[in-house]
Order: structure tokens, then sequence, then C-alpha cells
């Protein structure tokens, strides 16, 4: 190697090593969710804003295609998107607008000798409920625990419910 290369490679290698020392070396770290609930923290700004593909009267919303429900107020996201599982083939979650006309926190299911708690009914005896929302329903909207409940406080009789494919 000449000598010229040998002194650029050298003041190069300085270089590298006067900036870097600069920089600390950690790991990464470790973060909260940042809304474990939605996206709304109170006294946080919601970092991305969340939109859901229902209109402005829909205080929930649910979207078939990728098991994702929401919680609105005037067209605002308060809740979501979270997990959910609908229906299984045969057995099919209608798609359209409809209101909540009955709820009820315990709820037995005679027709499948099943607990349903947090129970919506927003469709005939389609409802919300706490279910497995990795597996498939019988056309029931199953939610984790937590969005069963936040969905089963949020809605009210009369309230609209849109779901979309």
């Amino acid at each position: 190697m000449n000598r010229r290369l040998r002194t650029w490679s050298a003041r190069f290698a300085a270089m590298v090593a006067v900036g870097s020392a600069g920089l600390p070396l950690a790991a990464p770290a470790s973060a909260d969710i940042l809304w474990p609930s939605g996206p709304d923290v109170p006294g946080l700004p919601a970092l991305i804003p969340t939109v859901a593909p229902c209109s402005d009267q829909a205080r929930a919303c649910l979207r078939l295609g990728t098991r994702e429900a929401w919680l609105m107020d005037h067209g605002k996201v308060v809740y979501g998107p979270a997990p959910m599982s609908h229906d299984t083939t045969g057995i099919e979650t209608p798609t359209g607008v409809f209101k909540v006309f009955r709820k009820k926190r315990f709820h037995w299911s005679t027709m499948h000798n099943a607990p349903m708690d947090y129970a919506v009914f927003f469709n005939g005896d389609i409802a919300y409920h706490v279910g497995p929302a990795e597996h498939m329903s019988h056309g029931c909207i199953r939610l984790t625990p937590e969005g069963a409940a936040r969905h089963f406080n949020h809605l009210n009789v009369g309230d609209i419910v849109e779901v979309v494919p």
C-alpha cells in the first residue's frame, strides 16, 4: 500500500473513531404500547389518527375483511381497532346498518349452550360478546374480554352498528 493511501486510511479510521465516540452504544429500549385501548390517552394527542371505514352516525364499526372493530363518537374513533372474529362458512355475519336492541351482561346461549358475557344484540340473535377472537363463530362478533366490556359499556339500545365487508 502506498504512503498516501495509508495516510488517508489512518485519517478515516481516526474520524470514524472520534465520530462514534460521542454516540452511546446501547441496546434498543423497550417501550409500552402508547395506546393499548385505542388512540386516545388523556393528556396525549394521537400520534397516528385512527380512521374507521364507517359513517359519522355509527357508534360501532366492524370490518369483516380485516377482523377489526371500532367504537365511535360523532365520527371519531374512541377505541380500536380491536381484534374480533365473526362468521364461519355457511353462517355469515350480514353486512349493513343495524341498531342495538338489547344488552345483557351475563347471557346464556340456549342455541349453542354457551356463555355470552357482555352481550350486545344488534341483529336478531347476532351479538357482540366475549369469545376467542382467533376462532370463527356462528355469526356473532367475538371480542377479547376487554374489547367486549368496552363495547358493552359504550353502546346503548338504539345506537347504530355498521358492518362493512
